[in-house]
């Protein structure tokens, strides 16, 4: 069966593309939820070597055959977590919320790793889905779970027009303590 387009294949977030210098040259991340991987080609286009998970195999498909990127094909809600006993020196995370798994994620991120996070927040309801309040952070919810252990290196939150209008949370951090993080060109 050929794989269908994937909604999400295409130009990278540019919250992504900032942020990502951050991660060590040449390292592991993990691009996670991945959708059809347009982060996964950008990072590995950029030198990192990236591991792409997501449920959907379709969507995966779309990476086959790259072998600058591995895939795997995981249920990260109900399933066993896939990274058990892993670290990545960065993990992105666009366009995807699941609170119950969300320490497990924070704990695959390496001391110094860089995560680098982008989803919807309450008051997108009005620009369509996800409108369910259960996949839709709260005002300042991202920093607040960051408290401990992690240094925010850089938050936005509101409404978006492009590339469609929409309501957003996005935050980049770094596990562990750092004075004065390094910021991005």
């Amino acid at each position: 069966m050929a794989a269908t387009p994937h909604p999400m294949t295409g130009t990278p977030s540019p919250w992504v593309v900032r942020f990502a210098p951050l991660v060590a040259a040449g390292g592991q991340v993990l691009d996670f939820a991945c959708g059809g991987g347009r982060h996964a080609r950008w990072l590995a286009d950029h030198g990192w070597r990236v591991e792409a998970v997501d449920r959907d195999a379709g969507a995966l498909a779309l990476l086959g055959g790259d072998p600058r990127i591995a895939t795997r094909e995981a249920d990260l809600e109900d399933g066993p977590w896939p990274y058990a006993g892993r670290t990545f020196d960065g993990i992105v995370v666009t366009n995807y919320l699941f609170r119950p798994r969300f320490d497990l994620l924070l704990a695959s991120l390496a001391p110094g790793g860089v995560l680098i996070y982008e989803t919807f927040m309450l008051g997108n309801e009005r620009h369509g889905k996800p409108s369910n309040p259960a996949f839709l952070l709260q005002p300042g919810e991202l920093p607040a779970r960051l408290r401990e252990g992690f240094t925010v290196v850089a938050f936005e939150q509101g409404e978006v027009d492009k590339p469609r209008p929409a309501v957003v949370q996005r935050v980049c951090a770094i596990r562990g303590e750092v004075a004065v993080p390094r910021l991005p060109a």
